[in-house]
């Protein structure tokens, strides 16, 4: 792990830390040791990538306030590097920072595709639609060469199983020529998140994901090829972007979609003082003010756990913004919708045959 905090943010990156994962057993920090030592002469910090062995491709879950019970991720980190991701903490897992290391070293699981066939296969295999990307984005910018979410819809595709995908990426547009006729048929749906319209806050707090108008024009093309899309204006950050949530429901639906969704940001574990700094290094004179809201969101504290209320919140400022959202919602005919999109059909689904399998006689 490397183990640094910086002067000030690194071009392209988040986070601007690399704080120790919370398992581990030493902590490290930088001192001043006098030698006006200067970290613009260190070399960039690049993604690696390391291949890891995939032992089931869906992942379960029984949480009550999700409304999907198993999902797909391709790749463990992120490289978007959002400052606010939830996923962060995970890193910590592998024995890594949920900071600089959660953007910068990736794992990616070249057999997937193949173990989501086998595991569809199952005698007992029921269907139910897959969220792709609930962990992190299956199009981050390491999908390009890698293709692993590409595999997977293949596969969905050929069993006419349901997906919703989540996605800040206009790489999905991509894959059209699999999506479109899965819609066709009622078996895809994909939110596009939109945080920000405001293209310098973007740049900060998403440093590699797409510009704002980037994610409008994705709607669009998703509409125009028959793609039921939902806007999903999330995080909301109180007095960072809380303000924008009517104006990003509007331009969503300008765009072309058809429902919308929110949540309020959430602070587990390591993220907290990563988000604080982030805070201090980009926006020093609201960052009191800011956690000071968040606190009052999450009962007192930086984060609130609890099913229910970890999406949306609680208290005035969480009632006042959800009354926003419904109001936003019926001014501009959005659906709406939970994190996972539109209802999807499951009764398509199908096991294709395998080579060499005995085909039905009708």
């Amino acid at each position: 792990m490397m183990d640094m905090r910086t002067e000030s943010a690194i071009k392209g990156r988040g986070a601007i830390a690399n704080p120790v994962g919370r398992y581990e057993s030493l902590d490290r920090f930088g001192i001043d040791d006098g030698w006006q030592y200067d970290d613009t002469d260190l070399p960039p910090l690049r993604t690696t990538v390391t291949v890891e062995a995939c032992r089931s491709a869906l992942t379960y879950n029984t949480s009550p306030d999700l409304p999907f019970d198993r999902s797909i991720n391709p790749y463990r980190g992120c490289e978007h590097g959002c400052i606010y991701c939830y996923a962060r903490p995970s890193h910590a897992n592998m024995g890594l920072s949920p900071g600089l290391d959660f953007e910068s070293r990736l794992f990616a699981k070249p057999d997937i595709a193949y173990v989501l066939e086998q595991q569809l296969r199952r005698p007992g295999y029921r269907p139910a639609p897959i969220m792709l990307g609930a962990n992190t984005d299956p199009y981050q910018p390491v999908e390009k060469q890698h293709r692993l979410t590409r595999r997977v819809l293949e596969v969905l595709a050929a069993w006419d199983h349901p997906v919703a995908i989540v996605t800040k990426s206009a790489m999905v547009l991509r894959d059209l020529d699999l999506l479109a006729p899965m819609a066709e048929k009622g078996l895809v749906s994909v939110a596009v998140s939109v945080t920000t319209l405001d293209r310098n806050l973007a740049r900060t707090m998403e440093p590699r994901a797409a510009t704002p108008d980037k994610r409008l024009h994705t709607i669009a093309e998703l509409g125009r090829a028959g793609v039921p899309t939902m806007v999903f204006a999330a995080p909301m950050i109180p007095f960072l972007n809380d303000a924008e949530l009517e104006n990003i429901l509007s331009a969503g639906k300008q765009a072309g979609a058809v429902a919308a969704s929110y949540t309020l940001i959430r602070l587990p574990l390591e993220l907290k003082d990563l988000f604080e700094d982030w805070l201090r290094e980009h926006a020093p004179g609201k960052a009191d003010h800011v956690l000071s809201l968040i606190r009052q969101i999450r009962g007192g504290n930086l984060n609130d756990a609890a099913f229910g209320r970890r999406m949306r919140g609680s208290g005035e400022i969480a009632d006042l913004l959800a009354k926003r959202f419904d109001l936003a919602c019926r001014k501009h005919g959005l659906n709406k919708a939970q994190s996972s999109g539109i209802e999807l059909t499951t009764g398509l689904f199908q096991a294709p045959p395998r080579p060499g399998d005995q085909l039905a006689l009708f």
